[in-house]
């Protein structure tokens, strides 16, 4: 089981979770960021500092974001590595407001 970057980030990319992941894991997409489960060790320290709550246990992904699951494993395959913070996107600092 591996944690999935869902709904949330999409438009955000914050970075916080990157930089305290022990595996660098994440995958830097166009528009919001993913995981790659073969990467991920289940370790949560990603779920703790994302500020949008969009990162989930794959057993735990809502409903309406089952298929987030399938998309972060797709994505995780062909994004960059990402392991150094940048800003959100659109100018969005950590409240989330532009």
């Amino acid at each position: 089981m591996a944690h999935v970057v869902t709904e949330p980030c999409f438009d955000c990319k914050y970075t916080n979770c990157v930089v305290v992941c022990p595996t660098d894991a994440f995958r830097d997409g166009e528009r919001m960021l993913f995981i790659d489960p073969e990467s991920c060790i289940d370790c949560d320290h990603c779920g703790a500092e994302c500020p949008t709550h969009a990162i989930f246990w794959e057993d735990d992904v809502p409903e309406p974001w089952r298929y987030y699951i399938a998309l972060n494993r797709e994505m995780s395959a062909i994004c960059p590595p990402i392991v150094d913070r940048k800003e959100p996107l659109a100018g969005k600092g950590e409240t989330g407001e532009a």
